[in-house]
């Protein structure tokens, strides 16, 4: 069995994370991808901890298996030369510079692509090529305040609250992926290649989907909720006797079952709580009922009978908890590679299960240079 994208080179000239881990998806599914890093390795990743081990960042390790790894002085020809000739028999080019910055290189995509007409060139910015903040640089702390994200997350009490990783990069990391895959489907058809203008801003957006939505057609500001729902209730946390457990009642049908759990069968024929609607005008009537009523048994027992009826539910789990978990580890969803400088490094494993043409963990995160000799000397520029 081969990887779907076996086939496929990709010149990886991004750091941090968007870009990274968007090649590493693609990396995963079988692409050979080459990070290109200036001599001594730029990717600020490398120097964010701790934790590291034996000196390598966990930070790092986390976005860069499946890669090969080369080091090139982009402020000299010989390294633009050098790109510019591996470009000659690679499908994709990722860069997450500044708005201009290859272009300033001589590496913009009108002259890369008169080498490689079939090239897919995927640029990675803050927010984009075009309009008033092209020229700005973006980070996630940055676009998620910016977007709107954090603006929902939190509660009345703790006030905006950013995600506790940065789905701002993780997203547009996705999109790209799914963005440069289309246009490999595409290029099948035309045999020509295309530029993609990928933004974390507009990446960031795009996730505020209901949400956004709910704005868009009522015209109310949407307010934090914290773990409460803004369109569905039950849905959120509830304290048990022992700890707090997640209770999702997602229709009707859900809500009358869990009024039979709790023994409140008045509950599904109260006019403010027969419907989901009817339920969400008058959450603050119904939710200190189900509160505490749930103080009544241990989060266990209550899942038990949630499970038992159909009703979605879950524990709050950390980290270590999550390592541990059974379901997980029946999806290979945790993995060791071995790693020249840290030894055995634990990583966490792709969520990507396909039948014929599996993921692969062939190579660990590279150190810097590491595949000079092997991959230069194989595209001299001579």
């Amino acid at each position: 069995m081969t990887g779907a994208l076996e086939h496929i080179r990709i010149l990886d000239l991004s750091r941090v994370l968007a870009g990274p881990y968007c090649s590493m998806i693609l990396g995963d599914l079988g692409a050979e991808v080459i990070k290109v890093e200036a001599p001594g390795g730029s990717d600020e990743t490398r120097r964010w901890g701790p934790p590291f081990q034996e000196g390598v960042s966990a930070y790092y390790l986390c976005a860069n298996r499946n890669k090969k790894s080369i080091t090139l002085d982009l402020k000299s020809q010989e390294g633009i030369t050098q790109i510019k000739n591996l470009v000659k028999n690679s499908d994709v080019i990722i860069n997450n510079f500044r708005t201009g910055t290859m272009e300033r290189f001589g590496l913009d995509y009108d002259t890369l692509s008169s080498i490689n007409s079939g090239i897919i060139y995927c640029s990675i910015t803050g927010f984009g090529e075009t309009g008033p903040l092209k020229d700005m640089p973006g980070y996630d702390f940055i676009i998620q305040a910016m977007s709107g994200l954090m603006s929902i997350t939190g509660d009345k009490e703790t006030g905006p609250q950013k995600m506790g990783v940065a789905i701002s990069d993780i997203l547009t990391g996705m999109y790209a992926c799914i963005g440069i895959q289309g246009a490999l489907i595409e290029r099948n058809q035309s045999g020509k290649g295309q530029k993609l203008d990928i933004a974390l801003y507009d990446a960031a957006v795009s996730a505020l989907v209901n949400v956004g939505s709910n704005y868009l057609m009522s015209g109310q500001i949407p307010f934090q909720l914290g773990n409460h729902h803004a369109n569905i209730v039950p849905y959120q946390t509830f304290c048990a006797k022992d700890g707090e457990m997640v209770i999702a009642v997602g229709n009707d049908k859900q809500f009358r079952a869990l009024c039979d759990i709790i023994q409140k069968p008045d509950l599904k024929t109260d006019p403010r709580f027969t419907t989901n609607p009817d339920r969400v005008k008058h959450r603050d009537k119904l939710i200190p009922v189900l509160q505490e009523l749930f103080l009544q048994k241990e989060a266990n027992e209550w899942m038990d009978e949630c499970k038992a009826r159909g009703i979605p539910c879950g524990p709050i789990q950390n980290i270590a908890e999550v390592a541990n978990d059974a379901q997980l580890n029946a999806r290979n969803m945790f993995i060791d590679l071995s790693h020249p400088t840290a030894g055995i490094i634990n990583m966490i494993g792709s969520p990507l299960k396909l039948s014929r043409t599996p993921v692969s963990y062939r190579h660990h995160p590279p150190d810097p240079g590491e595949h000079n000799q092997a991959i230069l000397n194989e595209n001299p520029t001579n």
